[in-house]
């Protein structure tokens, strides 16, 4: 009862349909080692994490990127995208580039909402860098003198330099503001940074259309857009998006040497991402960051841009030289880990083999549902059949403990879902139906060894609990063997087969549970009603019908005469 309410609470009272029967394309992607990375875990979870950036960027609803074993991915797309293009994107190399930010400003639903100012640093908590805004101020203003949390910073530590080189990262977006850090001014595109040439009109208006709060316009934000060339992009700061007009890339994202997230354990900035950069790397942020900071905000700040999409935007103080940086604010520990990995891994860290792309229409996936179910439901008439025919009245035991575990498999499965991200595929409907024989078979143990008892000239209800310790253990003993094979085949295959595996072991294990928590505690009840205690002809557990033996009785041998000593005179 308890999960079914939470199902119906939750809202998911359907299970996930997998790709193979709602309609989709199904990529399997298997990773080659490149330029000396390993295949491990951190790597794999980093390739992932771009990828899902590379489906979203597709505006695609609830797609599935996933590792399954050690080396492979698999991205289930759903139907109404286009699979050739995200079939194109989520296996490529991807660029990371630093570009300069020429305008940023909120968009769709965020620009219709007042936004806060960005204060000083140090007198008021602040976010993380992912922000499109900033306020100038030095490292010791926000190390002393705070009123509230620390705000966002990003100090430069070039080779052992006192910290007075400034890359700060402000997350206090707001469109309009002054050059003291009260807020962010509103800037055109027609300036770029270091006084260069104005943009042309066309990306002007593509700029003032941009709305990045639609899937559709952030595809589309800077699609086939040339390092060399100024470009319009999106990013998302607190589930709100900002647009971006940005100039030509500064530096490549591989130049980018180490990035790596660690905590602060001396100072307050708590989790940090420290960067640092190649020997050409380095002279190119030396001179970008130099460029910047004779700007006024927004044109102070540089975009760090994965795939079309603005990741951060931290803002520039002064002239960052010696090749190393480092970003400090708010963070919490994933969103620190998250950038670093962006930074370092601005490409995919490994090399993805395509394996296999699979495509079903919606309507192909229809059928293979009704088709699934049909098959389900001949083999549980069939069965049900098997029950009455052979088993008669205990067969509405048997009927009732299916109902049980069908129900609970119903709802462990819609409440899977969201929890796990579990999707009902065909392979997975297979495994239901062949639990179906598996729970069955149960009962049939449990009834066959209660009859033995019966056939032995026990009464119903002494012969209920005898029967119980016998048929438990073979129960235990063949639901182990079956769970031991589901385990085994989830672990060691890929893909839909592991719905399979997954389904199989489930149900094996609510057998378990009904069997010990439904049809036991059903058959104690039933075993002190008349119809079967008396051994009705159609209960199943006719003692005539299944050729019981007659009572044990014992007897008692006749009196005789009491044998003793001979008396010598009678003799």
């Amino acid at each position: 009862m308890a999960l079914t309410g939470g199902m119906f609470l939750s809202g998911h009272t359907t299970p996930r349909l997998g790709i193979d029967l709602a309609g989709g394309t199904s990529i399997t992607l298997k990773a080659k080692a490149d330029q000396g990375s390993a295949i491990n875990k951190a790597n794999m979870d980093t390739a992932v994490d771009i990828m899902n950036r590379r489906v979203n960027g597709l505006g695609v609803s609830e797609a599935e990127v996933q590792t399954q074993g050690t080396d492979n991915i698999i991205v289930n797309i759903p139907k109404g995208t286009n699979s050739k293009e995200a079939q194109e994107q989520v296996g490529t190399t991807a660029k990371l580039y630093f570009r300069p930010v020429l305008a940023s400003e909120p968009s769709g639903a965020a620009a219709q909402s007042p936004s806060p100012s960005a204060t000083p640093s140090g007198s008021s908590s602040a976010k993380p860098s992912t922000s499109p805004s900033s306020s100038a101020s030095s490292p010791q203003k926000a190390s002393s003198g705070s009123s509230g949390s620390a705000s966002p910073s990003a100090t430069a530590t070039s080779q052992g330099r006192a910290v007075s080189d400034a890359l700060k990262a402000d997350s206090t977006p707001s469109p309009s503001a002054s050059a003291s850090g009260s807020g962010k001014p509103s800037a055109t595109p027609s300036a770029s940074p270091g006084g260069g040439t104005k943009t042309d009109s066309k990306l002007q208006a593509q700029y003032a259309a941009l709305d990045c709060s639609k899937a559709t316009d952030r595809a589309n934000a800077g699609k086939n857009a040339k390092p060399g060339e100024t470009t319009v992009a999106c990013g998302e700061i607190d589930k709100a998006w900002y647009k971006y007009l940005l100039g030509p890339a500064a530096v490549d994202g591989t130049e980018v040497k180490k990035a790596q997230a660690v905590f602060d354990t001396q100072g307050a900035s708590g989790w940090q991402v420290q960067m640092t950069f190649t020997g050409s790397g380095s002279k190119k942020f030396a001179d970008i960051t130099g460029e910047l900071a004779k700007n006024q905000p927004p044109q102070n700040e540089f975009g760090i841009v994965l795939d079309g999409e603005v990741i951060s935007s931290p803002y520039v103080s002064s002239a960052i030289t010696g090749g190393q940086a480092e970003i400090s604010g708010s963070f919490k520990q994933e969103e620190a880990q998250s950038l670093a990995n962006v930074l370092s891994y601005g490409a995919l860290p490994l090399s993805f083999q395509e394996q296999s792309v699979t495509t079903v229409t919606a309507a192909l996936g229809g059928e293979q549902l009704h088709a699934g179910l049909l098959a389900g439901a001949i083999g549980l008439a069939l069965v049900v059949i098997y029950l009455v025919v052979y088993y008669r009245g205990l067969s509405v035991v048997a009927m009732a403990s299916l109902v049980v575990s069908a129900i609970l498999t119903y709802v462990i499965m819609s409440l899977l879902g969201p929890a796990i991200g579990f999707a009902l595929n065909l392979p997975a409907v297979c495994g239901a139906i062949v639990a179906i024989g598996i729970t069955a078979d149960s009962f049939i143990v449990y009834f066959e060894r209660i009859r033995d008892e019966i056939r032995e000239g026990r009464t119903l209800r002494p012969a209920v609990e005898r029967a119980w310790p016998r048929a438990r253990r073979t129960i235990l003993v063949s639901d182990f063997v079956s769970f031991l094979a589901a385990a085994v085949l989830f672990i060691v295959t890929v893909g839909k087969v592991q719905g399979f595996a997954f389904t199989l072991g489930l149900t094996t294990l609510l057998d378990v549970v009904v069997v010990f928590l439904f049809t036991k505690p059903l058959m104690t009840l039933l075993a002190r009603r008349t119809f079967f205690a008396g051994g009705h002809k159609w209960s199943g557990l006719d003692p005539k019908s299944l050729g019981a033996k007659p009572p044990l009785r014992r007897t008692r041998r006749p009196a005789g005469p009491v044998a003793g000593p001979v008396d010598p005179k009678e003799a």
